[in-house]
């Protein structure tokens, strides 16, 4: 089975299975129109990536590991286009959920997600049950208030941004938790691939500022200009376009040097080359050659 499909696969099981007894029928479409279709599922294609890199070792905990992380994602997003936050009109080119549900509908969607992420890990049928706990650390480290993804919103509302820790906080934290669950999930020493993720988020941070200030729309399937709407930090709003395309080159290639030593770690180098082709649309991929 292709990473795609085991990971949509995965998706559409543990939301089946979250939606078997008495959820309402409005709050089960709103996840689902969260979560389907998504974007490239980049977070849970890394997780699934650095569990094969050391050997997939219990498969059944890192698919439910990987689709923990996407679930996470998509409550971000939700929680994130709200209208005391991005108030943004479109995602993944369709209407917003709260457009779509209702504000109400939307915040219990997000939430709805974050707790069905915890229960497939809870559930998944794990070869080796002793890595769930460490898995748990990981994925909840990733989205809570200690430098998670809730710290990094959090930091939006602060006087006075502490730009490293937000970036690292809202968008390298995830990454870092879907390197890291990727190696807890195959019995492998899941500290030693925090560096990856960070530089990984890192990178998909810069292509996210290019993309906001450089892409159209049409390509992205939301708004862009938000940063600059916002006052919010952005690197190419504040270096410069070409500058900010090379230093996203600089950080993939730092990425790819930051992978453990493992046995697959010549493949994941160029799986990850690839896959940082796709942070960015094909518009600005043609000027960033």
């Amino acid at each position: 089975m292709d990473t795609g499909t085991r990971i949509e696969q995965t998706l559409e099981a543990a939301l089946a299975a979250g939606h078997r007894q008495n959820c309402p029928p409005l709050l089960a479409q709103a996840m689902r129109h969260a979560v389907f279709p998504g974007g490239a599922r980049i977070r849970p294609r890394l997780t699934l990536a650095v569990a094969r890199a050391c050997e997939d070792a219990d498969p059944a905990m890192a698919s439910a590991a990987a689709v923990a992380i996407e679930f996470l994602h998509c409550a971000s997003l939700v929680h994130d286009d709200l209208p005391c936050f991005d108030d943004a009109d479109m995602r993944r080119g369709k209407p917003s959920l709260h457009k779509a549900y209702g504000e109400p509908l939307a915040v219990l969607a997000g939430d709805a997600l974050i707790v069905l992420a915890f229960e497939t890990l809870a559930e998944a049928p794990a070869r080796r049950p002793q890595s769930l706990g460490t898995v748990l650390r990981v994925v909840g480290g990733a989205v809570g208030s200690r430098g998670g993804i809730v710290a990094g919103q959090a930091w939006e509302s602060e006087p006075a941004i502490d730009c490293a820790l937000y970036h690292q906080a809202k968008t390298g934290a995830l990454f870092a938790g879907a390197t890291m669950a990727g190696a807890a999930a195959a019995g492998v020493a899941h500290q030693d691939w925090r560096g990856l993720g960070e530089k990984l988020g890192e990178a998909f941070q810069v292509a996210d500022d290019i993309r906001d200030v450089a892409a159209t729309p049409q390509e992205l399937g939301k708004p862009c200009g938000q940063d600059a709407a916002h006052l919010r930090p952005n690197y190419a709003l504040a270096h410069g376009l070409g500058p900010a395309i090379a230093h996203l080159d600089a950080l993939v290639l730092e990425a790819i040097a930051a992978i453990p030593d493992c046995p697959g770690r010549q493949d994941l180098g160029t799986l990850i080359g690839l896959t940082a082709k796709s942070f960015l649309p094909e518009s600005l991929q043609r000027r960033a050659a």
